[in-house]
């Protein structure tokens, strides 16, 4: 006998109905990692970038004398990060303060704002920090790029 106003889906129709939803599900998750991986990999280009260029600013003001006498063993790089985002004095009259970055960037991998420093004396792989100046900043992940390189040599 059929029934004349029959509403809903069978039990069969259900199942397929789930199991392509569990199939495309599966599917999307992999792919939604690898995007947030991929951004966090821009992100940190970008806020290695920025250090990076807010050093060599400084660098290229120090060089030119703007902050006056340098100090020893400093090769005119910044003491720390956190000197680049209050502003050093210079030496002109008005004594107004030269400011590099607005702050510390997020280290996209593990969350904070603390990065790893090495200073122009450091080995280039060093992972202890000599104190002297901050030529490099690195991230402390231990995780690597899909080419197994990793993150804290970019």
């Amino acid at each position: 006998m059929k029934r004349k106003r029959q509403t809903g889906m069978t039990l069969v129709e259900l199942v397929v109905a789930f199991t392509i939803i569990i199939i495309l599900s599966t599917m999307a998750i992999p792919l939604a990692r690898m995007k947030i991986h991929a951004q966090r990999e821009m992100d940190l280009k970008f806020a290695l970038r920025e250090m990076y260029t807010a050093i060599d600013k400084y660098k290229d003001a120090c060089d030119q004398g703007v902050f006056g006498a340098i100090k020893q063993g400093s090769f005119c790089y910044p003491e720390s990060l956190e000197i680049l985002v209050e502003g050093v004095k210079t030496q002109s009259a008005d004594g107004k303060k030269l400011k590099f970055l607005r702050s510390i960037p997020r280290d996209p991998f593990t969350g904070a704002t603390e990065w790893g420093l090495r200073s122009m004396q450091d080995d280039a792989k060093a992972e202890t920090w000599g104190k002297e100046n901050v030529f490099d900043v690195y991230t402390k992940t231990r995780e690597r790029d899909r080419d197994g390189k990793p993150y804290s040599e970019w």
